[in-house]
């Protein structure tokens, strides 16, 4: 029978957990149910730092999006938060009032950032002051990144590895960064005081300023963070504040159900809490004393308990008396972290006897008995290896260190009972998987204490005999030490699948998960790989293709479309993929032939993403955003009465002005689209589709006493020519009058400055989104009518070039800017004059998609939606 379970948390733990319980079939037999308090999918919280620095974008780090949950059964209720649990009826409310019924309930609720009682950090309660920032979200990402764009100096208050790896991003965007910590020691959590002397200065070469003992008191600025201040008197300024001094486990839900909590929800073995239809994994748990703040333990209580939820109905069969009864004495296998006393007083035993008198497999799957902690990571780029985490050193233990601080290098060895009991590698991980497998398998290390110390290191020139490189350290290690600690892969299951046809990394990767959690363990895993493969090493070849359903590069895909006369996206499926349709890579296909074709385009409405169907941007409710283009930024009162009139007609529910200095009209039926842009009679402002979309102004020499040329007049040119031209990905430009650069042209994806002299620079490939990266000078030139060429020159061979998706600012980088203008500029190539005529024939092509929409394209174009979910 159909059991009703409910996750709150869809966290890194809590969507683990129900992908390891998907892919034992458990949602055949469980309804499951979702909680999640953020509007997202899952996504690899580890490497918001990455994103931070501009290493990774949100869309890399996303694990499970939306569609998954839905495809595999789950309901996710995203963007509420669960208020009340109710044991006795077994129901969860959420704050929008949802309720849920549940047969197993499991809290992965994580933890919040921990926020030290600071005067004057409030605006109002649970509002930070503007600059004040946690770093915990993908949406704390996005607000520090906004404000970080427009911020000199940056101070990250705790000195942890958050605090390291937040500092790290804000460095990579150019600002000033200071690190504020409490303790003498960073990273105190994991570092002795020798290593982080050592590496607070490798921190500062790198151009960050720390700060250590101090005691921080309050926030300064009045409407506004400006400056901390500390209890010596001294205070220090800065734009922006970003709190790191540590995690709290989320257990308000549990202490509100009756739970037993004491540092974080206690559960036993079998990670069942007080209340044995509950469980809690994750950092909200506690488990035998412990709470854990890493990836690895938290994925492998996942998967314990998943692996226990699939199999109850198993042991239901074998053992239906056993399981299903408790006992009100103190088992005899009470887990060291709760106490009989403890137990005693709780309204459900938590016993573990049930499956201690299991099989061994069955245990040895079902149980939790606590993790080592083995942590690889990088810290600013600076590598760093942490086996355990108790330093006190006892009788006839041995320690054994080095230290080379010049090189940034420190390592630390504690032995005892000639078991490896803790180590620190920093700086340099060589030896590191050996290292990892003696701590792991608690085997006993070398006689040969300086055969040990050798072995961290790549020493070949020491003739010795007795040092390795990365490959012969790996091949000499067994097939069960394990490589990848987030996800526990071994180098027996690499290179098992290697064997089994693996021989690419990203292949590798994807098979395997190893590497895919913090990332630190993917060099390791190419060497198996190069090991393993051997002249069979191959690169996966579909990464370089244009679509995943055809499998050709983009030049090559080009040119056959050209060759064979394909003009549909039918006809590129039927000559080039064997007829077989690919629904991922259609709308990629329909871009690139509608750039290669232009009005020889054959349409086929089944290749279009709904919004282009309809040529409306469709919102989370079904209903439709209308953007009309306003040139420039620059309307009239007879424009505005018009949207205004159309607003109230069509009872619009948010008119809005947007960043491209337009005005949106939210929330429009489906049905109402055509007859509210005949009554605007205005042109699409292609807010929906992978094109050029706008060119923000400012004022000019027309107005401002500042001006240095005529921003608004070029801005208007410059729409004019190239509205809805289609493009890889979406093209924001902006012309500024001056270089005060209030259109901020220096973060789009091409922008105009005006300059002393009546000259205008052209940049190229910046971005503000969710990176930001001013833009690399293309050009100078002196007339509108050179920069609307050259601008058409560049659009016209990113058109031609991107790749699907790729925006502008990769591009760039990918190519280089000297390239670029070698190709652009000097003609290297002699391609000049076909970019212009290629733009020039898109120019010629373009019809506005609303006066072509008056009449509908099939009966169900513009039919009302019933609903519809992502």
């Amino acid at each position: 029978m159909t059991q009703k379970l409910v996750v709150i948390g869809n966290g890194m733990v809590g969507a683990r957990f129900v992908e390891e319980l998907v892919r034992r079939h458990g949602n055949d037999f469980y309804s499951i149910t979702m909680f999640g308090e953020e509007p997202y999918g899952n996504y690899n919280r580890i490497l918001l730092s990455h994103v931070l620095a501009g290493v990774d974008t949100f869309d890399t780090i996303s694990i499970q999006p939306l569609d998954w949950y839905s495809a595999n059964g789950i309901q996710l209720l995203t963007g509420q938060r669960v208020t009340m649990i109710d044991p006795v009826r077994r129901v969860v409310r959420s704050d929008q009032g949802y309720e849920a019924h549940y047969d197993q309930l499991v809290l992965a609720t994580g933890s919040r950032p921990f926020i030290p009682p600071l005067d004057n950090l409030y605006a109002a309660p649970s509002q930070f002051k503007p600059g004040i920032f946690v770093f915990r979200t993908l949406d704390d990402c996005r607000t520090m990144l906004d404000f970080a764009a427009g911020a000199r100096r940056a101070i990250v208050l705790g000195g942890g590895l958050l605090g390291l790896e937040t500092a790290r991003g804000l460095l990579a965007r150019g600002l000033e960064v200071h690190i504020v910590h409490a303790s003498p020691v960073l990273m105190n959590a994991q570092l002795d005081e020798s290593a982080s002397a050592i590496l607070l200065t490798t921190l500062q070469r790198l151009g960050l300023h720390v700060h250590l003992e101090r005691h921080t008191i309050a926030a300064l600025g009045e409407q506004h963070f400006t400056g901390l201040a500390f209890r010596d008197g001294s205070t220090l300024d800065g734009d922006m504040l970003v709190i790191s001094t540590g995690i709290r486990p989320n257990t308000e839900l549990a202490i509100q159900a009756g739970l037993t909590v004491e540092r974080g929800i206690l559960v036993d073995d079998t990670l069942a809490t007080s209340d044995p239809a509950i469980f809690a994994i994750g950092e909200c748990a506690q488990h035998r004393g412990k709470t854990y703040g890493i990836v690895a333990p938290l994925w492998e209580q996942a998967r314990v308990l998943a692996e226990r939820l699939t199999h109850a109905h198993t042991l239901a069969h074998t053992s239906a008396n056993t399981l299903t009864s408790t006992s009100t004495d103190t088992p005899s296998h009470t887990p060291a972290n709760i106490s009989a006393n403890t137990l005693s007083n709780t309204s459900a035993n938590i016993s573990t006897d049930t499956l201690h008198s299991t099989s061994p497999n069955i245990l040895t799957h079902m149980l939790y008995k606590g993790s080592s902690l083995s942590t690889r990571l990088k810290v600013m780029d600076i590598e760093l290896l942490v086996l355990g985490e108790d330093w006190r050193v006892r009788a006839k233990d041995e320690v054994l260190s080095y230290a080379e601080p010049e090189k940034g290098i420190y390592k630390k060895i504690l032995i005892r009972e000639n078991r490896l009991e803790n180590a620190i590698l920093l700086g340099d991980c060589s030896g590191a998987a050996r290292l990892q497998h003696y701590f792991e398998r608690k085997q006993p290390l070398p006689e040969n204490r300086a055969e040990l110390l050798i072995s961290l290191f790549n020493l070949g020139a020491l003739n010795s005999g007795l040092s390795l490189d990365p490959a012969q350290e790996l091949a000499e290690l067994p097939d069960d030490a394990q490589i990848c600690n987030c996800n526990g892969v071994t180098k027996g299951t690499i290179i098992a699948a290697v064997k089994a046809g693996k021989r690419s990394l990203p292949m590798l990767t994807a098979a395997t998960r190893a590497g895919t959690g913090c990332g630190s363990c993917k060099g390791q895993v190419q060497v198996l790989l190069e090991l393993a493969a051997g002249s069979e090493l191959i690169e996966d070849p579909s990464i370089h293709y244009y679509v995943p359903g055809v499998p050709l590069r983009k030049p090559e895909l080009v040119q056959a479309i050209k060759e064979q006369q394909l003009r549909s996206v039918s006809a590129v499926f039927k000559a080039l993929a064997n007829g077989k349709e690919d629904p991922q890579s259609k709308a990629g296909l329909a871009s690139l032939l509608k750039i290669i074709w232009g009005k020889e385009y054959e349409d086929e409405r089944d290749a279009r993403f709904i919004n282009d169907r309809v040529h409306a941007n469709i919102q989370n409710n079904g209903t439709f955003s209308v953007v009309p283009r306003i040139y420039g930024g620059i309307t009239s009162p007879q424009e505005l009465r018009r949207i205004a009139d159309v607003a109230e007609k069509y009872q619009v529910p948010m008119v809005k002005l947007t960043g491209g200095q337009r005005i949106d009209l939210l929330g429009v039926r489906k049905e109402h689209l055509p007859a509210v842009w005949r009554e605007l009679g205005m042109p699409s402002g292609h807010a929906y589709t992978k094109a050029f979309r706008t060119c923000k102004t400012c004022v000019g020499s027309e107005f401002c006493r500042f001006g240095l040329g005529d921003s608004t007049a070029l801005g208007v040119k410059i729409e004019q020519r190239f509205q809805g031209i289609e493009s890889p990905h979406k093209l924001k430009l902006a012309v500024s009058g001056c270089p005060r650069n209030c259109a901020e042209s220096t973060t789009k994806d091409i922008g105009v400055v005006a300059i002393e002299g009546g000259q205008w620079e052209i940049y190229i490939g910046g971005a503000a989104g969710s990176r930001v990266r001013k833009g690399d000078l293309l050009c100078t030139v002196n007339t509108h009518d050179e920069a609307l060429q050259l601008i058409g020159r560049f659009m016209q061979y990113y058109r031609e070039h991107a790749r699907y998706q790729e925006r502008t600012y990769a591009f760039v980088e990918r190519i280089g800017i000297e390239r670029i203008r070698q190709l652009l500029l000097e003609d290297v190539e002699g391609i000049a004059t076909q970019l212009d005529q290629a733009i020039q024939e898109a120019v010629d092509a373009y019809r506005d998609p609303w006066q072509e929409a008056e009449r509908p394209v099939t009966a169900n174009q513009f039919a009302e939606v019933l609903a519809y979910t992502e």
